[in-house]
């Protein structure tokens, strides 16, 4: 396994684990990870989303907990221009050492620029140098911790720059996908290789999914996309990457969790334990 889990003797700052990643250098390297929930305030599609109760928990609650279940992560951050959010977070575990500039808290911010600026906050504060982000998404409630694990892993063992989350896509664009132009004529939206009558025959496609993100700091600092640098990609379930945009998957996450929980013997409704 490309790292182990975190021992005393091993150093721990405020939100940083310190791994070793076997087969680097002599005796291994230590690798600094930098563990962290961006979450602004200004949800449109479903206001108040990130402190919204589901089965509960405020959403974001989700995203803590499953972060500090994490072989790699013993604190968490989150990255907020919400007193409300940011409070919220403390209380079920995080920290949040700062709060976001409201220039890199509107729903026209690059995220990767709020991903650089909690890099650069955190180091100036700590005056120690990370090595890998881990980004996990509130959005997300239903990922289990190992899919966090995944994330670190591949990323450690591979010459990848970043590793992203997806799961098989509903639909396929070279199968079940159209464009229509102007005068509402339609067409499939890539064209196949060879002739695709049965979605079967088509080329597989994936779905990009906010469960969970892992980058090495330098990509993150240096590279203008996800996609500009070396990406790999850790695939999970459907049931465990509903990303939350609307009403409507806020009531598809609640349903899943509801059964998860019920699956587990655990009540509907969780009340956090004294």
């Amino acid at each position: 396994m490309a790292a182990r889990r975190i021992c005393r003797k091993h150093e721990v700052s405020a939100v940083r684990v310190v791994v070793k990643v076997a087969g680097q250098g002599g005796g291994g390297s230590v690798t600094r990870i930098l563990s962290c929930t961006f979450a602004r305030g200004g949800s449109k599609g479903v206001p108040g989303k990130n402190i919204r109760m589901l089965c509960g928990r405020p959403l974001i609650a989700w995203a803590v907990q499953s972060a500090l279940g994490s072989r790699y992560i013993s604190r968490h951050i989150v990255s907020t221009d919400c007193d409300a959010i940011a409070g919220t977070a403390i209380a079920w575990g995080a920290e949040a050492p700062f709060r976001r500039p409201a220039e890199l808290a509107t729903d026209t911010a690059a995220e990767r620029l709020a991903w650089r600026h909690t890099i650069r906050t955190m180091e100036q504060q700590e005056q120690a140098r990370y090595d890998v982000l881990v980004s996990v998404p509130a959005t997300c409630p239903l990922r289990r911790s190992e899919d966090i694990d995944r994330c670190v892993e591949l990323l450690l063992s591979t010459d990848a720059d970043i590793v992203v989350t997806a799961t098989e896509a509903a639909a396929n664009p070279y199968f079940n996908m159209i464009t229509m132009d102007a005068s509402g004529a339609a067409r499939i939206a890539v064209q196949p290789p060879g002739n695709v009558v049965r979605r079967q025959d088509a080329p597989d496609v994936y779905e990009l999914t906010a469960v969970a993100y892992a980058a090495r700091r330098d990509a993150v600092m240096d590279l203008d996309s996800i996609f500009a640098g070396r990406v790999r990609a850790v695939l999970v379930p459907r049931e465990r990457a509903v990303d939350i945009d609307t009403p409507l998957d806020f009531d598809m996450a609640e349903f899943l969790m509801q059964r998860r929980l019920a699956a587990e013997g655990m009540p509907s409704v969780l009340h956090r334990a004294a």
